[in-house]
Parts: C-alpha cells; structure tokens; sequence
C-alpha cells in the first residue's frame, strides 16, 4: 500500500473517518431481492457502475480485488482528468459486496472512496458510499467547497445509475 497518497488505509471499512478531510456518507435504498443485489454488486464491482455514469475506466483486472488498480477518467480532450486510485479492500459476502479505493499519486484528490452493496433482512438492496478526502493539487484547492458539490453529483449519478440495474433484474 505504499503507492497511496494518505496514511488512513481502510478507514472507509472499519472507521471512523479520519479528521482532517472532507467526509461523504450516502446511503440510499436502490430495490428490492437477491437478484436486484446481485447484479448491484456485480456492477459496483466489475466497473460498469462507473462506466454507465460516462466515466472511463481503465483497470488492471475485470473485478475489484484488493492490491488492483484502476483509473477514473472524466472530461474531454485537453480538459479530461484522470484519477489513478489502488483497491484497497473488497467484500464479496452473502449480504454485502463492494471494495473502497484509495488515491495515488497524480489523483487530484488524497484520501478513500468505498462503494458497498447491501442485502437487508427484509430484502432491501441498500447502496452506500463513504469517502474521506481533501485537495491533492492546486486546482482543486482553487476549487474548494465545488469538489464536495461535485462529488455528491456524482454519488447521485451512481445511485441511479444502480437503480436502473436492480430494477432490471
């Protein structure tokens, strides 16, 4: 894990999140069955979530598995930005299935990004993502309070983007 630009390693999966950053929880309710969560889970981890947002992707293996890497990419052209991130956890259980991301130099962002799928008891597919960040270059300390905006967006898109998928199932 010495590729990654924080200490916190793991924070999003056992907690709490570390002072000193930006912190994002969102939990949402996305359908209803095994199946809806299976296939929530297989698009989390297989990267199609990402994908379907409009985002690139470039992984080094077709599913999530702790030690991979991947690289997030958004824009166009000139004004594209890439986000090289390291898995740093997974979970592939009976009930919950997802993986957290940590950032890696270049990533314009430091910190920790978990994307989890749960089945509850009473069936509900729960979709939650946990994150922990602050600026990692100049530009998006120019930015400043916008990333929390944009990242929220983007949390939303995701959201939707596995609505779709369970109620496809």
């Amino acid at each position: 894990m010495s590729h990654l630009t924080y200490a916190e390693v793991g924070a999003t999966r056992q907690g709490p999140l570390p002072a000193g950053y930006h912190h994002l929880r969102r939990r949402a309710a996305i359908g209803r069955g095994r199946a809806g969560f299976e296939a929530a889970g297989a698009a989390v981890t297989e990267w199609r979530m990402h994908r379907a947002t409009g985002a690139g992707v470039n992984a080094s293996a077709p599913r999530a598995a702790a030690g991979g890497t991947v690289e997030v990419s958004a824009g166009i052209g000139p004004l594209r930005l890439t986000a090289p991130c390291e898995i740093v956890w997974t979970a592939y259980e009976s009930d919950r299935i997802g993986f957290a991301y940590g950032t890696r130099p270049g990533h314009p962002e430091c910190g920790e990004e978990s994307f989890v799928v749960e089945l509850a008891d009473d069936g509900t597919v729960w979709f939650t993502v946990t994150a922990f960040s602050r600026a990692g270059c100049w530009y998006t300390r120019l930015a400043g309070p916008l990333v929390p905006v944009a990242q929220r967006w983007y949390v939303r898109r995701l959201t939707a983007v596995l609505r779709r998928v369970v109620s496809a199932a």
